[in-house]
């Protein structure tokens, strides 16, 4: 049998807003026709399928064209599971009509654990699922009346553990044949790799637990959220996938992937990772001026077309004009998303930046608070009881 992980596929993304719709479309058609060359069977997507919990019109087409397009297909089974940035409404609303398809949909932690255990049975062999969506802290824990941030904080690590132990304990439960038994997660797991594009997804370290903290029982985790893909505490049986395209400039540097497992014999025996193509050329250029426009000859596109974007960094120890740059830039064919001065003060003041916003899209909430608590001598590090109440309510915003 083979099983394909991916995920973070964040339909709908804008970078620097700019749709990246066109390159999303040619990553989709890509791994339906990966997934029929290379005979792969399952397919499981853990989780943030969309980049908003009210996506438009046109991700959701592409999500369900997507889906469809496989029905007929060697894929025999599909498994999504929700993220921190999916609407659960939203992924679970036809999931009873995309069962009759042989796909299965956990878009939130559901009241009872076997609800998230599925078996499956494909060419006589058999393989356990524990289909672990993003657990939100509501979900799985209760405040209760006097206690203190670190009972929280415990209770939610606590809860959040106990709930894959829990799907283990259910998987053994129909596991009768010894078939391999993969789980799936949205997190963060201690000692991953960050990007600037990942949204911090707990109040403080509220669910950050590391690669021991998951059940031995499991053969593999397909875990989500990080998009840079990795391996979690040297063990390869937990790992993240990452997402297929790039979200951010910081995401550059490294090669995107999705993870491909074969089982024989009732065991994982290889576990690959798959290298995809660039379906949009970036490029980070950094110096002065007259040193980036030198390299403007260099930035081309790719078989696939796309028009390149790049990301221009000045290293000037003032500030310069930079119209000279940009109408150099208008000779070739790509486009600048973003100009900064590495020199720069990293940190402009809330009122410099909300004259320089162009769109209410911009801002970060997370930077205008701590911009706001500098300007009014607030030490958010001597008082991060602070700071995670200012999370704590900015999640419970982005939940509704």
């Amino acid at each position: 049998m083979k099983i394909l992980h991916t995920a973070d596929w964040h339909l709908g993304h804008r970078l620097h807003d700019q749709s990246q719709f066109e390159e999303q479309n040619l990553f989709l058609n890509w791994i339906e026709n990966y997934i029929i060359t290379q005979k792969i069977e399952v397919l499981l997507i853990s989780g943030d399928i969309f980049d908003s919990g009210s996506p438009s019109n046109q991700s959701l087409e592409m999500y369900y064209s997507f889906l469809v397009k496989l029905n007929n297909t060697c894929c025999k089974s599909i498994i999504i599971t929700g993220g921190n940035h999916d609407s659960p409404g939203t992924l679970n609303a036809p999931k009873h009509i995309l069962n009759a398809l042989s796909i299965k949909v956990v878009g939130k932690a559901t009241e009872h654990i076997e609800d998230e255990v599925f078996k499956l049975n494909i060419n006589s062999e058999e393989l356990i699922i524990a289909a672990v969506p993003y657990l939100r802290d509501g979900d799985i824990r209760r405040a209760v009346a006097g206690e203190s941030f670190e009972d929280l904080t415990d209770k939610y690590k606590k809860a959040l553990i106990n709930h894959y132990e829990s799907a283990a304990e259910e998987c053994k439960k129909i596991n009768i044949n010894n078939a391999p038994v993969i789980a799936m997660g949205h997190l963060f797991a201690t000692g991953g790799s960050v990007s600037d594009s990942e949204q911090n997804i707990y109040v403080g370290t509220l669910g950050h637990i590391g690669a021991n903290d998951f059940p031995t029982y499991f053969d593999y985790v397909a875990l989500g959220h990080l998009h840079r893909p990795q391996i979690i505490g040297g063990n390869e049986k937990i790992q993240y996938s990452g997402s297929p395209n790039i979200l951010s400039f910081s995401e550059v540097n490294y090669d995107k992937k999705i993870k491909v497992l074969s089982t024989e014999n009732n065991k994982i025996t290889t576990i690959d990772d798959v290298i995809l193509p660039n379906f949009r050329e970036f490029y980070r250029l950094s110096g002065t001026i007259q040193e980036c426009m030198n390299l403007f000859p260099t930035i081309i596109s790719n078989s696939f077309g796309l028009t390149p974007w790049v990301e221009i960094v000045l290293k000037e120890d003032h500030t310069i004009n930079t119209d000279d740059l940009k109408k150099e830039a208008e000779k070739y064919s790509f486009e600048i998303l973003k100009i900064s001065l590495k020199n720069q003060k990293k940190q402009k003041g809330i009122e410099e930046l909300l004259k320089e916003t162009k769109s209410i899209k911009e801002l970060n909430p997370t930077e205008v608070f701590k911009l706001k608590c500098e300007e009014m001598n607030f030490d958010l590090q001597e008082n991060p009881q602070i700071w995670d109440a200012f999370n704590e309510i900015l999640q419970s915003v982005k939940n509704q």
